[in-house]
Formats: C-alpha cells, structure tokens, sequence
C-alpha cells in the first residue's frame, strides 16, 4: 500500500501472461528490446496483470485483469499464470470483492477487465464485484461492441456486456472525475478511446498508463506495441507525456510490467530510467 495525500493506492497482481516480444515493441528492433524484455522459444515476453485500488471517498479498482474465465487453449498461447490471482491478492490487502465500489476500465481489452465478471455456481456470467459500479468510455464501449476484423481478438464480450445486462454499467463521454481524486484522460493510441487515469491528492499526481506505458521498457517516446491502432497518436501523447512526468514527477502505474508495479520516471545525461516504488 502507497500512502497518497490522503488516498490509499493499493497495486494488485492477477497473475502473469505472454505475449509476442515484437508485437510488444513494434518497430523496435528485436536486439535492443530483448536487453530490457528478454523472450521465450516462442518469443513472448512474460508481463504483469497489475490492477490498482485507490481508497478515498469510495473505493475504486482500476482494471480487473485477465480474469478466470479463458479456455485452456487460450491460457497456454498466453502464457497465463494466475498467481495470486485477482480475489487472492485482494485479501492479501484486506479487501474484498465485496469492498469495491467503483470499477474503472482504461479500455475493453480481455487482459484489462476479464476479471471484471465471472461464472457464478450456476454457470451464469455476472459482475465479480457485487456492489460496484462499472465505469467505462461511451466510445471505447461502442467500438469494443462492434469490433472488426482488426480488434476482434481483444475485445471478448462475455468480460463486459453482463455489467449491462446486470444494470451496473455507467458510460461516461469524456474526460471526467470518476470520484474525488480520480479522473481520467483520453490518450487514444493503444485503441481510439483508450484512457489513463491521473490521481491527485496533497499536491502530488500518480497516473495509471494503462497499455500507453504498459512496463518500464516503454518510457522511451518511439518504444510503441504493435497492437496500438494508431500508433502515431500513442507518440504524439507520449511526447507531452513523459516529459511532465519527469518534470513533474508524476508517481507512474506500470500495469503490464512483470516486475515493478510503479515508479517514477528519472532522466541522466538524456537516458530515461525508472526508480521504483515498493
């Protein structure tokens, strides 16, 4: 737990997965990315699935992870290792499903809210945090309901459309406050309507980068996944971005680094390093 002002950020672990070290870097050559991300036989990386709880006014978990609820072909082309798990390192922290009020998505990806539902003991998909309301982007909801051929593969319908079946969806249309001390920003890139979340309290700011700065590997402004849509909007934002963050010394989110949950972003004779936080 990270004492905040007066919040309390809370990093959680849903386990670990693969994915393809190129797609990871785009056009990042494989010899300079490997350095910081070393790949299997396959060439995936190993990464993160780090949630985030901020207590404040309510309590709210940004992201859910994977989730339990892939198939077994699924978990062995990604890799995924549950360990604790999302409910274990919940209680690791004194929380429970029950605890969260307000769930926030960055966007509609599988490795971002599959553990937004799950299978109750009659099979049926409902939300996995029975008092919480979901909060997503009303664009980021309308393309991950109408994917093509492009995005299919990430946006998994049974993660999101029971949070509107069940009526605890809320669709929010642009950059708002989510609760006192949490609001987010579009960032576009990663998908259209991607978001990050900056969370500001006694002064200080930490942001959730989401899939725009998915691990320490991409503080550098051209390190850019292949999966992004819209790559150029990912470095336009990244730009500004970094350079705040380092000046402002913003407390930084990693959620996909398999190692380090945040730091901040240090810069020394034009090299960008990241001193982590535990």
């Amino acid at each position: 737990m990270i004492r905040f002002g007066d919040l309390e950020l809370v990093p959680l672990l849903d386990g670990h997965f693969r994915l393809d070290g190129g797609a990871m870097f785009g056009v990042v050559p494989k010899p300079l990315w490997a350095r910081r991300a070393p790949a299997d036989e396959r060439n995936r990386i190993r990464l993160g699935l780090r949630p985030l709880v901020v207590r404040g006014e309510q309590t709210l978990i940004i992201d859910g992870g994977i989730g339990d609820k892939m198939d077994a072909k699924s978990v062995e082309i990604y890799g995924i290792d549950r360990s604790p798990g999302l409910d274990a390192s919940l209680a690791l922290a004194g929380l429970a499903a029950a605890d969260i009020e307000i769930a926030l998505a960055s966007h509609l990806h599988f490795d971002h809210v599959g553990g937004f539902t799950v299978r109750d003991d009659a099979g049926r998909l409902v939300p996995r945090f029975p008092r919480a309301r979901y909060v997503a982007r009303t664009a980021e909801w309308e393309d991950a309901t109408h994917p093509h051929e492009r995005n299919r593969a990430s946006y998994l319908p049974e993660n999101f459309a029971p949070l509107r079946e069940a009526g605890v969806l809320d669709l929010v249309d642009g950059d708002e406050t989510i609760m006192p001390g949490v609001r987010v920003v579009r960032s576009g890139g990663h998908t259209m309507h991607h978001q990050v979340v900056y969370i500001e309290s006694g002064g200080r700011t930490a942001v959730f980068t989401a899939d725009m700065v998915p691990t320490v590997a991409h503080i550098d402004e051209p390190w850019i996944m292949g999966y992004d849509l819209f790559p150029m909007d990912t470095l336009a934002f990244k730009r500004t971005f970094i350079r705040e963050a380092i000046d402002r010394e913003y407390l930084i989110f990693f959620e996909h680094d398999p190692d380090i949950a945040a730091g901040y972003i240090r810069e020394k004779e034009g090299r960008k390093y990241v001193e982590a936080v535990s």
